[in-house]
């Protein structure tokens, strides 16, 4: 297939189609396939023809960064894995208006849909970026791009009211000042795939919080999810509030370092807490006490994970005494850094297990510190900015080009994020029917079980390699069966998951997201337990 037919007339050696980006693709038209086959509906025409057009878009996407045209500059060590990107806010949308639909919960029912819309017109909206900064414009492109918008806006008139269009409008405009603002400030971090996942994230997020700090109701809502939206805006504040304010001054001396600490402290106590107290109506540190406390199950699993987190910082520690001094250039082992991996499994699974809550807010805690840290050591905040990064450069790998490291931050993330996503309101017991009792394992699934198991078994046995990528076929398999052992495992602990004889589904889902952790080349972290969670709640 030639790159004409989408229009553009590339150098020969660009000619042919990455394979690889096209395997990728086939998997996501695959599951975006599954998904609308267990459910149908206005959206499914609508789902369809977004990803045809990001299809197309993506190798423009591609082009662009290969010519060093693209507007703002992004990592060059992966395709632009805009087609994955595209489509998992608008499937989890879809599946969380689906799921509580079948439990009558309209608000987020009608939740899930804005959801849905807000991730596809964003993704229009980045199709038309493209469209706009290629030369010559490219035709085919742009009537499908026509066509998947006109689909899209038809439902949305048909489907949204005017208050949630003017909610979806609010996300996007805040998607895109916060794309102007943080590209700029960190060139190289993200691929466009990975940066409109993070962003549109970021955008829901803040969006929600100014929404819900509006109208704020006495006894609605529950307390954990106005913690995650406080501390997430918070924390993304700090960041942009002292790039701005190192862009002028020295971050590394003594007297930005004391400033640094004291407008944290000044920000966290004079903005975060305040703003929380208004959504909770207690104090904050209190409520957090309480919560922690409440219950003698949550004090065993908080001093257990706090050993969990030295046995961490040991590792770190421990790996860098290996270092040899005469060779800067080495590097942790991918056995090594998996470690880390088995580590978050063993925090999250007894979590899941037994106290889900905690977990919630746990992670988010930890989130906050993981950025705050990387803050202190992206700006060399004395004292331990410069230890921090001694420590770290041991653990990097070809995806921390940019000036942060996120590889770790982005394991929380694919751990945390099917445990935030889980529509609880929608789950009266706790639980979904079916597979989608299995959502909130995703992360454990997808990265704290497969990813490890197919990077280790890849890397030592592995002889047989999928085209066209380093990944194995024999680190697949065994990543599949891996998942379908821990399946079995947490069948037999928590007798919450009740699958109902839906093992096929279960041996689907887990095949074709394996299949996409051969193939992709974006933040496997952060995909793969979102495509995971979709196919689960299906």
């Amino acid at each position: 297939m030639s790159a004409n037919l989408c229009g553009v007339r590339m150098p020969a050696a660009s000619t042919t189609l990455n394979k690889p980006v096209l395997v990728e693709s086939l998997i996501v038209f695959a599951v975006v396939l599954c998904v609308h086959g267990a459910v149908w509906d206005r959206f499914s025409w609508c789902a369809i023809a977004l990803a045809i057009q990001a299809f197309y878009v993506q190798f423009k996407w591609d082009h662009l960064l290969q010519l060093g045209s693209a507007v703002f500059q992004f990592r060059t060590t992966a395709n632009s894995g805009l087609l994955p990107a595209c489509m998992a806010i608008p499937l989890l949308g879809i599946m969380m208006k689906e799921r509580c639909s079948v439990a009558g919960v309209v608000y987020f029912e009608r939740f899930g849909i804005v959801v849905a819309c807000t991730g596809m017109a964003i993704a229009l909206f980045l199709s038309v970026i493209a469209i706009g900064i290629t030369k010559p414009v490219p035709t085919n492109t742009c009537i499908l791009s026509g066509i998947a918008g006109g689909l899209i806006i038809y439902t949305l008139k048909q489907s949204l009211s005017v208050s949630e269009v003017i909610e979806v409008l609010e996300v996007l405009l805040i998607f895109v000042y916060l794309s102007m603002i943080l590209l700029y400030l960190l060139p190289r971090c993200f691929t466009p795939g990975e940066a409109l996942l993070i962003l549109t994230g970021i955008s829901f997020v803040l969006n929600q919080l100014i929404k819900r700090s509006l109208n704020v109701v006495e006894g609605r809502g529950d307390p954990v999810d106005f913690f995650l939206l406080v501390v997430v805006v918070g924390i993304v504040l700090l960041g942009i509030f002292f790039t701005a304010l190192f862009f002028f001054m020295d971050s590394g001396t003594w007297i930005s370092s004391m400033f640094f600490h004291m407008m944290t402290a000044v920000l966290g106590l004079g903005v975060v807490m305040p703003w929380l107290y208004r959504l909770i109506r207690r104090n904050p540190l209190f409520w957090l006490v309480q919560f922690l406390s409440q219950t003698q199950t949550r004090v065993y699993l908080l001093t257990y994970w706090t050993l969990l987190a030295i046995s961490a910082c040991t590792v770190v520690l421990y790996q860098n005494t290996k270092r040899s001094s005469g060779c800067k250039k080495h590097q942790a082992s991918t056995v090594t850094r998996k470690y880390f991996h088995f580590i978050v499994v063993a925090t999250y699974v007894p979590g899941l297990i037994h106290d889900r809550q905690l977990l919630y807010v746990a992670a988010v805690v930890c989130l906050a510190v993981l950025i705050l840290l990387e803050y202190v050591r992206y700006f060399r905040i004395k004292p331990f900015g410069q230890m921090l990064r001694h420590l770290l450069s041991l653990f990097l790998d070809e995806r921390d080009s940019g000036p942060l490291i996120l590889t770790h931050i982005y394991l929380l993330l694919g751990m945390s994020l099917p445990v935030w996503l889980f529509p609880r309101p929608c789950a009266p017991t706790g639980t979904l029917a079916g597979t989608g009792a299995l959502a909130p394992y995703s992360g454990v699934l997808a990265v704290g079980v497969g990813d490890s198991v197919a990077s280790i078994f890849g890397s030592t046995v592995g002889e047989i390699k999928w085209p066209g990528t380093k990944k194995t076929f024999e680190g697949t398999m065994t990543a599949i069966f891996a998942q379908i052992i821990t399946v079995a495992v947490i069948l037999i602990f928590d007798s919450t998951v009740d699958l109902n004889a839906s093992y096929s589904w279960i041996l689907v889902s887990i095949s074709l997201v394996s299949l996409l952790e051969a193939y992709t080349t974006q933040v496997d972290n952060l995909i793969l337990p979102l495509y995971l969670q979709i196919l689960l709640l299906a």
